[in-house]
């Protein structure tokens, strides 16, 4: 059985916890974003990535902080401490961008909406809209420019609406 020097041995797990800290963080960007078809096992393999996402970050910035302690006990030369600290800073980075909810970022309500006329307005001819009425007000909203926004906030003849799709 070959043995590997303590140096390669904690590359090789530094990079295992970076991997799949990696995985983690963009396997659920990747199935679940807008406009494209997910396969059942994909997304319920997504969605559960999700939800212990959490832990499994937790587990790699403990793992990756144990290995460089371990690491910097047998290393003394400074500039393999501060390389191999890079990957402290790698794995950490991973575990904080998985905090954002990029779905939050592309997905927000319209608040304020620019209008014009209908006469004024550039629609395809075979353009979808979402048409509302109130008393004697009308307006259409694109679903090409509610695509990333599914909600917009709007007042129609003095009643607050919104309309999604």
């Amino acid at each position: 059985m070959p043995t590997f020097h303590p140096g390669r041995r904690f590359l090789v797990w530094l990079l295992a916890c970076l991997l799949l800290s990696l995985i983690l963080l963009v396997y659920p960007i990747y199935v679940i974003r807008p406009f494209r078809a997910q396969g059942p096992r994909e997304l319920a393999l997504a969605l559960a990535v999700l939800r212990y996402r959490p832990a499994g970050m937790a587990a790699c910035v403990i793992a990756v902080f144990s290995l460089i302690a371990w690491y910097w006990r047998r290393e003394k030369r400074v500039l393999r401490r501060l390389i191999s600290s890079t990957g402290l800073v790698a794995v950490s980075a991973a575990a904080l961008l998985s905090r954002v909810n990029v779905y939050e970022l592309m997905f927000h309500p319209i608040d304020r909406a620019t209008f014009s006329t209908a006469a004024a307005a550039s629609l395809d001819g075979d353009e979808n809209v979402i048409a509302v009425r109130l008393g004697s007000v009308a307006r259409a909203y694109p679903i090409r420019a509610m695509s990333y926004h599914h909600l917009l906030n709007d007042t129609l003849d003095g009643i607050p609406i919104v309309p999604t799709y």
